[in-house]
């Protein structure tokens, strides 16, 4: 019985190793701890900055026109 080799070819790009999102949080619950986290200056929210969250398109627009508005005085 003769032995064969298997030869596999490596990814070309690495696929991201992190878990795809299985929790659902409502914003209202969110935005208080975050922003706690980020008042008090907790280090663990820093390791998260990276990470993207899905939002709605509204969302994503609403967002959007907030970032370029300017503040009125």
């Amino acid at each position: 019985m003769s032995a064969r080799l298997k030869v596999y070819q490596a990814p070309t790009e690495y696929e991201d190793e992190s878990p795809d999102p299985t929790i659902r949080v409502r914003l209202g619950d969110l935005i208080p701890l975050v922003a706690m986290a980020q008042r008090l200056n907790y280090l663990w929210l820093k390791d998260f900055l990276e990470d993207e969250v899905t939002v709605s398109e509204d969302l994503y627009e609403v967002l959007q026109a907030f970032r370029n508005a300017r503040p009125v005085a």
